[in-house]
């Protein structure tokens, strides 16, 4: 009789434990405050710089962030939607990459700093995540490029430089995963020192000479580089004239040198 009390309370009580297990937050509530405080946008809304001196004084709660994204199992994970995996990894790869800057920050002009000759600063197995230790690139690379094939995703993770898409000061979350994918999109190429249709000429950012095989598989529509700019030309420039031309897709393509300066707020 004893046992069998036993047995009932201990079944009591790990049901109790599981019932207020906390769930994942698919809101990212911790994770948007700190982007809301730190990264912040300048005159031209689409350009943003972050606050890495505050992060540097105050990174518990961006520990307290990546500590609960490494908790995740790849069990949990697989049960997710489509839009909560990718809401998940570009959360993490923006978090992580501030993280990264951290460990050497204010002492570094550029993430390059932190890469040698033998590693790039992508391949730092820094993190763990769904279980196992990774790099940046395994979550850009083997992760959001291969398993979902959103071209988008180019101007949702931020490599903490200039030349960068702006890092967003909200959490990407599954709910509103296309409509800030695409407001990324507008933003980056509305932005003239990284895109823009000049003398004849699109002289765009060189994500899309390094990315190019992504816009050209025809997801989101996009079969050519050119394809891209004809949908957002009327983000590239105001002239109705210009936006014909770049609509007809037959103006030459040049890319913009890269700008890996640090996207800081002191700089």
């Amino acid at each position: 009789m004893m046992v069998k009390w036993l047995v009932i309370v201990l079944n009591v009580f790990g049901f109790i434990s599981i019932a207020h297990a906390d769930p994942f937050d698919h809101d990212y509530l911790e994770w948007d405050s700190i982007v809301k405080k730190n990264v912040h946008w300048l005159a031209d809304n689409v350009q943003s710089r972050v606050d890495y001196a505050h992060l540097k004084q105050d990174n518990a709660p961006l520990t307290q962030v990546i500590n609960k994204f490494s908790a995740v199992t790849q069990t949990e994970f697989d049960q997710w939607s489509k839009n909560q995996q990718m809401a998940f990894l570009i959360n993490a790869y923006n978090a992580l990459t501030i993280e990264l800057i951290l460990t050497k920050y204010p002492k570094l002009l550029s993430i390059k700093d932190l890469g040698s000759l033998f590693e790039s600063p992508w391949k730092k197995q820094f993190f763990k995540l769904l279980g196992a230790k990774h790099h940046l690139d395994w979550i850009e690379h083997e992760m959001l490029r291969t398993r979902y094939q959103d071209p988008r995703i180019h101007t949702a993770i931020v490599c903490a430089s200039i030349s960068c898409p702006a890092l967003r000061s909200e959490a990407y979350t599954a709910t509103k995963l296309d409509q800030q994918l695409e407001d990324g999109m507008r933003r980056f190429i509305s932005d003239k020192t990284r895109n823009r249709y000049h003398n004849g000429k699109l002289e765009v950012s060189a994500i899309f000479k390094w990315f190019r095989a992504d816009f050209e598989k025809g997801d989101k529509g996009f079969k050519s580089i050119a394809d891209v700019f004809a949908r957002y030309a009327h983000d590239m420039t105001s002239d109705p004239r210009d936006q014909t031309k770049i609509r007809a897709k037959t103006a030459p393509i040049t890319f913009l040198e890269y700008d890996w300066s640090l996207n800081d707020t002191a700089r």
